[in-house]
């Protein structure tokens, strides 16, 4: 007698590589531009699609100006997020921190860009994308309240020891 065959499931699909987070990259105060939103949005559509001409359509802008935004300066870690969603394999960042990680060296536009943008994350579910999120980047407003000496002028650094009054 035949048994009947046995039907296992299907594997399941490979995992996909986590999208880091990472800082927008500053360009012109337009509507019609890259804006931070539409610069998360066409990674997430870059990871769903793995197709530059696709993602870009979707979000409403052309392939080339989307790889014109890879080559402008401070786009580190827009470079890494493109790379992750693609499936490339991130090249460490520069002394081995975080793509996000505020530089030894860096100056005090940049990171007044990286307060005011914050750092975007892409949500994928099930391999596809689901929207974007904004977190505040605290590291780059400590970095710059410190490099600009807002701290120091309004008393955030170490107090008088007590018992000694300053004159």
């Amino acid at each position: 007698m035949k048994q009947p065959p046995v039907h296992h499931p299907p594997p399941p699909p490979p995992r996909q590589k986590r999208i880091p987070p990472f800082h927008a990259v500053p360009g012109k105060a337009r509507t019609d531009g890259w804006t931070p939103l539409r610069q998360a949005e066409f990674i997430g559509h870059l990871a769903e699609t793995r197709c530059v001409s696709s993602a870009a359509l979707r979000v409403g802008m052309a392939r080339e100006t989307a790889y014109r935004l890879r080559r402008r300066k401070w786009s580190d870690s827009f470079c890494a997020a493109w790379d992750a969603a693609m499936g490339d394999r991130m090249r460490p960042a520069k002394g081995g921190k975080s793509h996000t990680a505020t530089p030894a060296k860096v100056t005090a536009a940049e990171l007044e860009w990286r307060v005011a943008s914050g750092i975007w994350s892409v949500i994928m579910k099930y391999r596809l994308y689901a929207g974007v999120r904004r977190k505040a980047d605290n590291s780059a407003l400590l970095h710059w309240a410190k490099m600009s000496g807002i701290a120091s002028r309004r008393g955030l650094q170490s107090a008088a020891p007590a018992g000694k009054s300053q004159s």
